[in-house]
């Protein structure tokens, strides 16, 4: 692991002499950044000696309750962990009124057992050292999809999309439009800004398919740093947008009408010198990206619950919608679940657009790389690449509920391989909790269903 200096502590602490708070936070496996909030004269003793979190942390559901068959809480005592900052993740929050920075924090492979084995960066950096020590050295990118809502629900309790920079309610949209663009000019403007100061590069913004619906792309890189940029990426999105009035959601199916939103992550292996090894004239690239294709279909279902966490992540498996409905790839086709796209020959790279919004990017990132892996170690064919519409030409689909996804994972002795039991363990434990309590809540739709008719 390679933890920040107490220089960087010192460093920004004098370039920045109005910061009174640090905002201390960890990445759960579900992707809900938790911690504290520190005084400023807090910051240094964190870089020296770490600080104590309970092993709880990485162990709790989506809701924030304790999983006690996790191995976290009872059989240890909730006993206290240490976490070290980040190198370069300590940076300025410009909304804050009350002039705060925030610093990432990671378990200490020694000093933060147990809780370590839980910890989901440290579970992509295991895969990636694999991959490095054949000589594979992974290149990524997000492009995150998110919903901009109103802060107000509507007169039935139910979300609605922002207001229009003009005071109107959006009901339509057109993909790729401009005007869209234009109608949140000032909440782009202070993105763009906060990314910038935080070292985010992000770039293209599009307007996608449903009201209130945006897209923004980041920068290719080493996988790792990729991975932190994303998640601090979605931490800032949602901030910014509630600086401005607006929720910014990662969910993955919002409406049940409109489209849902992916996270599409884009792949490529370099050598040790920065050669992308998938470069070819060829659009299909070479046998090592066909290897790497294989692969990823190979442990497609073995690990889709990683790439959609959630019950409501399957809602966005809808056919004729550009979301992913089957183990199938091809070369510049939007209708396949990995796409490699067109351009120059060294930019030849594959596109997994199987993850949801709503997917933790590290793992997300570590079973993609570790399929990866295993497609190469093993030479997997992957077929040929579907041309045409991949949705009429699928043989077999992907599973549309939440529970087929969870037993998959819970019985592959591939993840238990590539991923580790002991991450498993946790991790398991923590979605069989969610989806019984999930199961167990009624709600609106059983009394839509049910209540006069059963």
């Amino acid at each position: 692991m390679h933890f920040a200096a107490p220089e960087e502590a010192r460093d920004f602490l004098a370039a920045n002499p109005d910061i009174d708070m640090i905002e201390l936070f960890i990445l759960d496996a579900n992707g809900v950044p938790r911690g504290k909030l520190l005084h400023r004269e807090e910051l240094l003793a964190v870089y020296e000696s770490g600080r104590p979190l309970p092993s709880t942390i990485l162990g709790l559901t989506l809701n924030g309750d304790d999983v006690e068959n996790s191995g976290l809480v009872w059989d240890v005592g909730d006993i206290d962990c240490r976490a070290y900052p980040l190198a370069g993740s300590l940076v300025r929050l410009p909304w804050r009124q009350i002039p705060t920075a925030a610093v990432q924090v990671s378990m200490h492979p020694q000093e933060g057992q147990p809780a370590n084995i839980a910890d989901p960066r440290h579970l992509l950096i295991k895969v990636i050292d694999r991959l490095k020590a054949d000589g594979y050295y992974p290149v990524m990118a997000c492009e995150l999809e998110f919903y901009l809502l109103d802060a107000r629900r509507d007169g039935n309790g139910r979300p609605q999309p922002a207001l229009d920079a003009d005071g109107g309610r959006p009901r339509t949209t057109q993909v790729y439009g401009l005007r869209e663009l234009e109608q949140i000019e000032p909440f782009l403007a202070d993105l763009y800004a906060a990314c910038k100061l935080q070292g985010i590069p992000a770039r293209t913004a599009i307007s996608e398919y449903a009201p209130g619906q945006v897209e923004i792309t980041l920068e290719h890189g080493d996988a790792l740093a990729a991975m932190d940029q994303a998640v601090r990426y979605k931490r800032l999105v949602k901030a910014v947008a509630h600086q401005h009035g607006m929720q910014a959601t990662f969910m993955a199916k919002p409406f049940d009408h409109l489209a849902g939103t992916g996270m599409h992550m884009h792949v490529s292996i370099a050598d040790a010198a920065g050669n992308n090894l998938f470069a070819a004239q060829d659009p299909a690239g070479t046998p090592l990206l066909r290897q790497a294709v294989g692969g990823m279909l190979a442990s497609l279902l073995d690990s889709l619950l990683l790439f959609c966490p959630n019950a409501n992540s399957y809602r966005r498996f809808q056919a004729n919608s550009y979301a992913p409905l089957a183990p199938t790839w091809g070369v510049d086709n939007r209708t396949v679940s990995l796409r490699v796209p067109g351009g120059p020959a060294n930019s030849r790279h594959i596109e997994h657009r199987i993850c949801g919004a709503d997917a933790n990017p590290y793992l997300a990132a570590a079973a993609i790389l570790a399929a990866v892996h295993r497609g190469l170690a093993e030479q997997l064919d992957p077929g040929d690449p579907v041309q045409g519409n991949g949705y009429a030409q699928a043989k077999e689909l992907l599973p549309t509920d939440w529970l087929t996804s969870l037993t998959a994972l819970e019985r592959s002795t591939w993840a238990r391989e590539a991923l580790g039991s002991e991450f498993l363990g946790v991790y398991l434990a923590v979605k069989r909790a969610e989806y019984r309590q999930f199961m167990a809540e009624v709600g609106e739709q059983d009394w839509r269903w049910y209540l006069t008719q059963a």
